[in-house]
């Protein structure tokens, strides 16, 4: 697909408060796109729409869980009545938890499941016939990990979520190539954000990370690049990369590190 532009796009963002989800909200809006910012924490909105009304932007706060059905549909009808339709929805909102699979609760695994996956997959959902309609090249961008491509130890029901975002990125980007609407899988290592402040449970007694943190600015300006270039996948360190051209090419190795990593 031709160079997309940014400009006067309608971009629809979950978990926007911080982060990647924040960082991208701003320098959407410094490049003249129409943002809809949705999270839980409505101070954090406020604050961000503040900052970006005062650099000129435009941005619509929308407070509510991205897992409750209520919440996805409001995102979109009220989207739709303010700016008249959808051209980018950013699937950022995520969680994560870290320590053995053996000792957690089934509500670990399923909360992250909620939030990391099915969240994502339901508001695609009810935004593709809003997408369907968009005259300025539309896309899904679904913020994931590299841990959606190889697995680390300690992170189980984390790296599940994400692989399961990778492979419903990929059959998704197939079924929607002939309605022109692109499908971006963004792949970050560890970020400097809030992620690791928030994790539902931390049992490992150790903050496992994958390599020197990116920051959320890196992140999200990496992310617009690919956007604009109509990429379908992009990993974002060399860390990350490292480590899935080595889960590629020996496996063996691979395993061997991680079983070292999570002793």
């Amino acid at each position: 697909m031709s160079r997309r532009q940014i400009k006067d796009s309608v971009v629809v963002i979950t978990g926007a408060s911080s982060g990647i989800g924040k960082q991208l909200a701003i320098q959407l809006s410094a490049q003249g796109a129409r943002i809809v910012a949705n999270a839980r924490r409505a101070d954090r909105l406020e604050e961000l729409k503040n900052a970006i009304e005062n650099n000129g932007g435009q941005l619509k706060i929308i407070v509510g869980d991205v897992t409750e059905s209520d919440t996805r549909q409001r995102i979109v009808s009220e989207t739709v009545n303010e700016f008249g339709g959808i051209d980018i929805l950013v699937n950022n909102a995520g969680v994560g938890a870290i320590g053995n699979f053996s000792e957690a609760s089934e509500e670990r695994l399923r909360k992250i499941m909620e939030v990391n996956f099915f969240a994502l997959t339901e508001m695609t959902r009810v935004a593709i016939p809003h997408l369907l309609k968009s005259s300025k090249q539309p896309m899904i961008v679904n913020i994931s990990s590299v841990l959606g491509h190889r697995a680390v130890p300690l992170k189980s029901e984390y790296c599940a979520s994400k692989f399961a975002v990778h492979g419903f990125s990929d059959s998704l980007r197939a079924e929607l190539s002939k309605q022109n609407i692109d499908v971006l899988l963004v792949s970050p290592s560890t970020t400097a954000s809030e992620f690791f402040d928030s994790v539902l449970e931390d049992a490992s007694g150790k903050n496992p990370k994958l390599g020197t943190p990116m920051s959320p600015e890196q992140v999200a300006a990496k992310t617009i690049k690919a956007m604009k270039r109509g990429k379908h996948e992009i990993i974002l360190s060399a860390g990350g990369k490292s480590l899935v051209w080595l889960d590629r090419f020996c496996p063996p190795l691979a395993n061997y590190l991680m079983k070292k990593h999570a002793q």
